[in-house]
């Protein structure tokens, strides 16, 4: 089934802060889990989105994402002792709240966002991809990701873009956020190192496990520049929530 509701909540935390964050990478996995109407979830570190390798992460912004049954259970999770803990630590954040239109691949081994049929968005949209990294093959996928990351860093519409893990290697994914569906499929179908990648992909084997999914962006709420969201000239809106 379909959710109705996907969160990604972002945080940014002083660096002084950085130890009381992995404390709580390893503590609060299995209680966001557990939390009433919570589907899927994963707590992630991020990554500054230059590189996407391991050289890139960046220890003072992480964030949540989560799978919900209903908006109700969703608007729980402020009030939550999750919620509570990471707003304590950071000194901004932001939630963006994602209606699923496209999933394909496994997180995991579960198929988190269901099979979403897609449908009509003249809005921005959030593409995620993930994946789990071969051993072996981890060092050609690195060597191969600069191209593509800095053709991404330049492309017209992309609003946001940041890395995502599970762990600092291996546990790969990319966050990013477009002024509307045709710019993501502009860059992602077109532009010819991002087409270059994806044709390596079946033959290269560099992934065990792989998901892409393509989100409507519903509101957006807090900080935007924690995401690293780009604000046209003259739109301060743009580049800061509602909260």
């Amino acid at each position: 089934m379909t959710p109705e509701l996907v969160t990604l909540h972002v945080w940014r935390i002083p660096r002084t802060a950085v130890p009381r964050a992995l404390a709580r990478m390893a503590i609060h996995p299995a209680r966001l889990r557990r939390m009433p109407g919570v589907r899927f979830a994963k707590l992630l570190g991020t990554g500054t989105g230059t590189g996407f390798g391991p050289g890139d992460t960046d220890l003072t912004r992480w964030a949540a994402l989560v799978v919900w049954d209903s908006p109700a259970a969703a608007a729980g999770f402020d009030a939550s002792p999750v919620g509570r803990s990471w707003a304590r630590l950071a000194r901004a954040g932001v939630r963006v709240e994602l209606r699923p239109l496209t999933s394909r691949g496994e997180w995991s081994g579960r198929r988190p966002f269901g099979e979403p049929t897609g449908g009509r968005v003249t809005g921005p949209v959030l593409a995620l991809t993930r994946a789990r990294l071969r051993a072996r093959r981890a060092v050609t996928f690195w060597r191969a990701i600069p191209p593509v990351a800095a053709a991404l860093r330049d492309a017209p519409g992309l609003l946001a873009r940041f890395g995502v893990g599970e762990a600092p290697l291996g546990w790969q994914g990319t966050v990013s956020v477009w002024r509307d569906p045709a710019d993501l499929v502009a860059f992602a179908y077109r532009h010819p190192e991002h087409r270059a990648a994806i044709t390596r992909t079946p033959t290269e084997g560099w992934y065990a496990e792989e998901l892409f999914a393509r989100f409507a962006v519903g509101d957006v709420v807090g900080d935007r520049t924690v995401l690293g969201w780009a604000a046209p000239a003259g739109d301060p809106e743009t580049a800061r929530g509602n909260a």
